[in-house]
């Protein structure tokens, strides 16, 4: 090999290292909560140019939140406010709740998250101890709010853990049951297919986000639940 080649070589190879350690490190960020500070002061500038009015509905939770672009629209003629933030784990949304969810006094607050926490290594057990933690911050300082869990939905790109999901999913459920103001909203079944697999349809082309056909399961689900509870006694 020439001298010229080596050097290209050795630089092409500086460079891929660079980029797997500037790719670790930020992943290895990604799982601590101050990570997602600018996001949060993002919420906090819209809501001094447009504070949300209070006993709105807050929707917050990991990604499949933060991208549900149409979540205002699909809602109506609840009064929703979305603060769903990246790959957010029950305990980062529990970290920023006195700053995205405490301040606007919430009629409820439905919450999506629990993926990324078994992504990061949690168990189902530990899932629901996050679970139940959050639930006791919101209801100490606001004890009439509702508190709706989504379940976990299936994913092609995190398959391997669906079973893990499925547990947390039971063991969030079987929790709820013993709580005031608190409910499980089941959407895992809807987007299954007769092998218990997640139906493509549903998912966008990175096999984890919902498609707007997901996005449109999930409201169909969400929305009667809200609906009922919230405007047939207005």
């Amino acid at each position: 090999m020439s001298k010229t080649k080596t050097i290209l070589s050795l630089a092409l190879l500086g460079v891929l290292l660079c980029l797997g350690i500037g790719l670790y490190t930020n992943m290895r960020a990604m799982g601590r909560a101050g990570y997602w500070e600018s996001a949060i002061r993002e919420y906090e500038e819209a809501d001094r140019t447009a504070p949300p009015e209070s006993g709105v509905i807050v929707f917050t939770g990991s990604s499949s939140i933060a991208f549900w672009r149409t979540l205002r629209q699909d809602m109506q003629p609840l009064a929703v406010v979305n603060r769903g933030f990246g790959g957010a784990q029950i305990d980062h949304v529990s970290h920023y709740a006195d700053r995205i969810i405490l301040p606007y006094r919430p009629r409820a607050v439905v919450l999506y998250a629990g993926v990324d926490d078994l992504i990061w290594g949690r168990t189902p057990e530990g899932v629901l101890i996050e679970f139940k933690h959050f639930v006791g911050l919101v209801h100490a300082a606001l004890p009439e709010t509702w508190i709706y869990f989504i379940s976990l939905k299936p994913t092609r790109l995190f398959g391997s853990h669906w079973a893990a999901m499925k547990r947390t999913n039971a063991l969030i459920e079987e929790f709820v049951h013993t709580q005031p103001n608190v409910e499980f909203i089941d959407v895992s079944n809807a987007l299954l297919d007769a092998q218990g697999k997640a139906r493509p349809e549903f998912l966008s082309w990175d096999g984890l986000h919902p498609s707007r056909q997901g996005y449109e399961l999930m409201t169909s689900r969400i929305k009667p639940v809200l609906v009922k509870r919230f405007l047939s006694k207005d």
